[in-house]
């Protein structure tokens, strides 16, 4: 009799130990779903602002080139039917790279002016509206730039590049 009641314990420990190992294995799930959930929704949130942008906010290939006699770089951005915080511009020569941060709200940039302004650094430099165009000029370069490139910020969040324009022409 004694015997079978440590037999029966013995499985009955078996038993036991399967149960604990399902517990254990269904914690551990639950601690990486967790884990998982929360990074997805992290990256969802961050690339949810930046959805749909390609294509809305462009270079102007016709109205960007390089003016050899004033020494000055025009650009001109585009921007369609789409809801921008701000800009980022970074343009790169042989010799120097600058970047800018175009806002809806202006801001005077001693490199920057408005196409058609003579003094640098007065305008208050800002975004076109929605469906708009816009120009600008900047001196911070002694020669023609190899590339623009242009990146929005949209709902507090910096998108990937949107556009670039590698062949800038000079300007007639």
């Amino acid at each position: 009799m004694v015997k079978k009641l440590l037999y029966n314990r013995k499985g009955l420990s078996g038993i036991i130990t399967a149960v604990i190992m399902i517990a254990l294995v269904m914690a551990a799930a639950v601690i990486v779903w967790g884990v998982v959930n929360s990074t997805i929704k992290g990256q969802i949130e961050t690339t949810e602002a930046c959805f749909g942008n390609y294509n809305k906010i462009t270079i102007n290939n016709f109205y960007t080139c390089y003016d050899t006699l004033t020494d000055t770089f025009h650009f001109s951005l585009s921007v369609g039917d789409i809801e921008v915080d701000s800009v980022v511009v970074a343009v790169s020569s042989e010799a120097s790279t600058a970047s800018y941060t175009i806002t809806n709200t202006g801001i005077a940039t001693p490199e920057l002016a408005d196409y058609g302004s003579t003094v640098f650094g007065t305008d208050l430099i800002s975004l076109p509206g929605q469906n708009a165009g816009k120009t600008y000029l900047s001196n911070a370069f002694a020669e023609k730039p190899d590339m623009v490139q242009i990146a929005p910020i949209i709902g507090g969040q910096q998108c990937e590049v949107s556009d670039t324009l590698s062949n800038i022409e000079l300007c007639f």
